[in-house]
């Protein structure tokens, strides 16, 4: 029978508050059908055996906070469950290093918590805390162009024997340096950069996929993507973009036998739109030749929640972590990197990639 899975969580944003009370969704109404997962149960955890035992974050309204309140504060906006009805957690949010986690665009709905603590002294406590609380996990979703952050937390989890997800496109599991040092603790990473359910970038790799296995010649393509929550906010920040952009990128690119040139495939969020809130629109456009050098053209509008569609995910990365711990298998988890990631160490087609997982969960 499984047991429980002890999850750490970095960067206590409108991602993991979407995490949590779609969790708790699903416990207040046990008899809605679990979907947005692979499957309900995978290698026996079901998504009722996670227990967030800790958080970390920089934002002084959230740092000693309860992690069933943070998840509520200014600036996080999901709002699926009322806070009153949200249970009461003995999970606390601990402090993060600043280092580059809060970009100039967001500075006025951040404002980080004074410390006289260094990042060795925060280092210290927070494998401390990782220890005490028992985490076998630690998952980041820190802000795009958090890069520094991430190899900090990476660091951390290579220190305390602890699992690593990494949600965001700073590169950890498909660096091959990150990837050897996680290999030689036999530590199971799981990244970078998390795929949204039905998100733009795995929409736009299908429809290009699709396109290229139908015998046509995709000659360019381009992807905006607008939101009005703190993400898109965030990715004003041009210097902030080079690994996003990079990952969604070749996202695409991967799918494809021939790749296109640089300025024929236009890939990246594009603007912050307030009033769009958590929701988020994709625009999608390909344009290719087919048969006698017919000329044809596609163009697709995506309405997505962004928080919802990772959530989802983020539980199989979890579980898939978790179950790499079961057996001792470390390094970066190929089949749910490629799975579950933009940017694996190895890319696969998303069809390849699912058969993979499914015969690593089921042991073959």
């Amino acid at each position: 029978m499984a047991g429980r899975i002890k999850v750490a969580l970095v960067g206590i944003g409108n991602c993991f508050s979407g995490l949590i009370q779609g969790i708790e969704y699903y416990r207040q109404n046990p008899s809605q059908e679990v979907i947005g997962i692979i499957h309900d149960k995978l290698a026996g955890y079901g998504i009722h055996d996670i227990d967030f035992v800790c958080g970390f974050d920089v934002g002084e309204n959230k740092v000693g906070q309860p992690l069933n309140e943070a998840i509520y504060a200014y600036p996080n906006m999901v709002d699926w469950i009322p806070k009153d009805t949200m249970p009461k957690t003995e999970a606390k949010v601990y402090q993060s290093p600043l280092l580059d986690g809060v970009g100039i665009w967001v500075e006025n709905r951040v404002k980080p918590v004074e410390t006289k603590l260094t990042d060795a002294e925060l280092a210290e406590n927070a494998k401390k805390i990782l220890k005490e609380t028992g985490a076998e996990i630690l998952v980041s979703y820190l802000p795009v162009g958090s890069d520094k952050v991430t190899e900090f937390w990476a660091q951390i989890c290579l220190d305390t024997n602890t699992a690593f997800v990494n949600c965001i496109p700073s590169f950890i599991a498909s660096d091959e340096t990150w990837a050897k040092k996680f290999q030689e603790k036999n530590i199971p990473c799981i990244g970078d950069d998390i795929k949204g359910q039905v998100g733009a970038t795995i929409v736009h790799r299908t429809l290009a996929k699709l396109c290229n296995d139908r015998g046509t010649k995709i000659e360019k393509t381009y992807q905006i993507n607008v939101g009005g929550n703190t993400d898109f906010l965030n990715m004003k920040e041009q210097d902030r973009l080079v690994s996003k952009k990079i990952s969604k990128t070749e996202s695409v690119q991967s799918q494809l036998d021939e790749r296109l040139d640089d300025d024929q495939i236009y890939v990246g969020p594009s603007d912050f739109i307030p009033f769009l809130g958590n929701t988020k629109l994709m625009f999608m456009r390909i344009e290719g030749r087919q048969w006698a050098n017919i000329p044809y053209n596609m163009e697709v509008r995506l309405d997505v929640d962004d928080k919802a569609n990772s959530a989802g995910i983020v539980i199989d990365a979890v579980r898939l972590a978790k179950i790499a711990l079961d057996r001792g298998i470390g390094g970066p988890i190929k089949s749910a990197s490629a799975y579950l990631m933009k940017h694996p160490i190895e890319q696969t087609s998303d069809v390849q990639a699912k058969q993979d997982c499914e015969q690593f969960v089921a042991n073959e």
